[in-house]
């Protein structure tokens, strides 16, 4: 008989007597963020990660049309290219049936354990792919190629992916990292400026709550940034990634839900499951979100003034909204506090407002009132 490639033996012993049974499982992951200029530079990492594997591209109608094709023709060059699909854009396709479309996708074209998915897109393609890679075969290697200011510097990074459901934003999801993220500034060149602005309330959010440098950084380069063509978004985006995986590295799994990073999006998320996840960005509905969790935070005395006038400051030179005329869609208060209260159900009672100290310093608190939260929604600020 051939000898067999390899060998596996173990000599377990039985349990001594009845016992518990200790669980010792450890996961360790580890994944580089390229940022890099040019298309070809993106291609060219993203054939070097993939090392000869097959991949699928899954990306939306208008992206598909914009940046999909070289990526394609380059892996069916080489014989990689198993398939490519897309999904309409908008929040309104990162939902459970769109996700299973995807995953019937996977099974009928013959994607396998070893194969790559590449989510090529915003934020809905990274959220939404990810967690059907998380899904499909118990895990499958994703690559996150964003396209949009907000993926390249949030959604794109950190693992958290998830679906939306009616009774609030991202109630279905999983902790699953991507295999590598590859950010082409070149992208964000066709990004139109409400779509940028969005983008940048996730770096606003970052600065404010870790990094007064940044917050520096974004004051000083505010027209360059909504343009998305000077060199200061080549810093953005590389001090975004850095942070973001600095404070998702100390937490991955979220077991102390006290986190900075989810200021602005107590109320954030409770818009955008209001107005239906559509009519509102996520990044103006995080704007408005931080202006809130300002309000209350000023009105409890925690902020100092001349930072709270500050930050309110810049969300307004970016074009972002801080009110609710500012929104564009009627909003009804009571919808929101009703929103409120239905995540507070979901999290077991518990609804944490990250309030902003001064730059670089929060405090995470769970005592805010639906009082203080309908004082803060309907208040006019000039």
């Amino acid at each position: 008989m051939d000898s067999p490639e390899y060998l596996v033996t173990d000599r377990i012993p039985l349990p001594d007597g009845p016992s518990v049974v200790h669980v010792d499982v450890v996961r360790e992951d580890s994944y580089r963020i390229d940022v890099v200029r040019e298309v070809d530079a993106a291609i060219a990492v993203l054939l070097a990660e993939l090392d000869g594997r097959r991949a699928v591209i899954i990306t939306d109608h208008v992206v598909a049309e914009l940046h999909s094709g070289p990526i394609a023709a380059a892996l069916a060059e080489r014989g990689q290219l198993l398939g490519t699909t897309s999904v309409p854009s908008g929040e309104k396709s990162k939902t459970a049936t769109t996700a299973f479309e995807l995953v019937d996708w996977l099974a009928q074209i013959g994607f396998a354990r070893r194969d790559v998915v590449i989510a090529l897109g915003g934020g809905v393609i990274a959220d939404t792919v990810g967690w059907v890679a998380s899904a499909y075969m118990r895990g499958v290697p994703y690559v996150n190629m964003p396209t949009t200011l907000l993926a390249q510097v949030d959604a794109g990074i950190g693992g958290k992916v998830a679906v939306d459901h009616s009774e609030a934003k991202n109630l279905v999801g999983a902790f699953y990292q991507p295999r590598a993220v590859i950010s082409c500034l070149a992208y964000l060149e066709t990004l139109d400026r409400r779509q940028a602005r969005a983008g940048l309330a996730e770096v606003v959010k970052k600065a404010v709550i870790a990094s007064p440098a940044l917050f520096d950084h974004i004051e000083r380069n505010v027209d360059d940034l909504v343009e998305c063509r000077s060199p200061a978004v080549d810093v953005l985006v590389h001090a975004a990634s850095a942070i973001k995986t600095e404070l998702v590295g100390r937490d991955p799994y979220e077991v102390d839900l006290r986190r900075p990073l989810n200021f602005g999006h107590t109320v954030g998320h409770a818009v955008e499951t209001v107005t239906d996840y559509g009519p509102v960005l996520h990044g103006e509905a995080v704007a408005f979100g931080m202006a809130v969790a300002i309000d209350v935070a000023r009105s409890r005395g925690v902020v100092d003034p001349a930072t709270a006038d500050r930050v309110i400051a810049l969300i307004r030179r970016l074009g972002l909204p801080v009110s609710l005329a500012d929104l564009g869609v009627e909003v009804d208060v009571e919808d929101v506090v009703g929103a409120l209260d239905k995540i507070r159900q979901i999290r077991d009672g518990s609804l944490r407002f990250v309030l902003p100290v001064e730059l670089g310093t929060t405090a995470i608190v769970e005592d805010v009132t639906s009082a203080e939260v309908r004082e803060a929604l309907t208040r006019e600020r000039l």
